[in-house]
């Protein structure tokens, strides 16, 4: 499988991995966030998974991009977010709400040493209409949101908890779907007789 190492002022080396043995490593989620030690024409390089293009059907790893990293330069990289007691939240336990994932992980920039497997958020005090957004959220030190590095308009919401559709809604929702799809096929039958007695 193709794949490229680029980075640190180096010219871009094109290298070629085992697709199987590539894969097994993919199945780890802390692959994508850990340094890497790659043999690249003879000579080991630390690097970071930087992208990865899959098939858009079969889902397999098509190519790779590789980026070489400084111990002491800090790199941009989306780790992924744990959701701790989600089953047991107020919201959910309780009063039967439902949870919505706005993001999956948070983009942080930090030195190579302090990049974090995971970032865990813990939504145990969590009713329906509560949310936690990117400044609720302890990250590790040494490790900022690159979002929040621009200020407080992009303070994203990470999670929430909302009340659960009620069933005379989604059946009120129903009937005004039939009855436009009703009124949608009596013009459709008016407009064939109106073309029918326009031929007479």
């Amino acid at each position: 499988m193709p794949a490229v190492v680029y980075g640190t002022d180096k010219e871009p080396t094109s290298i070629t991995l085992i697709r199987k043995d590539f894969e097994k490593m993919l199945e780890a989620e802390t692959f994508y966030t850990a340094i890497i030690d790659i043999d690249v024409e003879g000579t080991h390089e630390s690097v970071i998974l930087k992208d990865l293009q899959r098939h858009p059907a079969k889902g397999f790893p098509m190519h790779a991009d590789f980026l070489r990293i400084n111990a002491d330069t800090e790199l941009k990289v989306a780790i992924p977010i744990h959701f701790m007691n989600e089953d047991t939240c107020v919201g959910v336990k309780v009063n039967g709400g439902v949870i919505q994932r706005q993001e999956t992980d948070i983009e942080v920039s930090c030195l190579p040493r302090n990049i974090p497997e995971y970032i865990e958020v813990d939504m145990a005090a969590l009713d329906i209409g509560d949310s936690i957004h990117l400044t609720d959220v302890t990250l590790p030190e040494g490790v900022v949101s690159t979002a929040l590095e621009f200020g407080e308009l992009t303070d994203l919401m990470i999670v929430s908890v909302v009340a659960p559709r009620m069933e005379a809604e989604i059946e009120e929702e129903d009937a005004a779907a039939a009855e436009d799809a009703a009124e949608d096929t009596d013009s459709g039958d008016d407009a064939e007789e109106s073309t029918e007695d326009g031929e007479d």
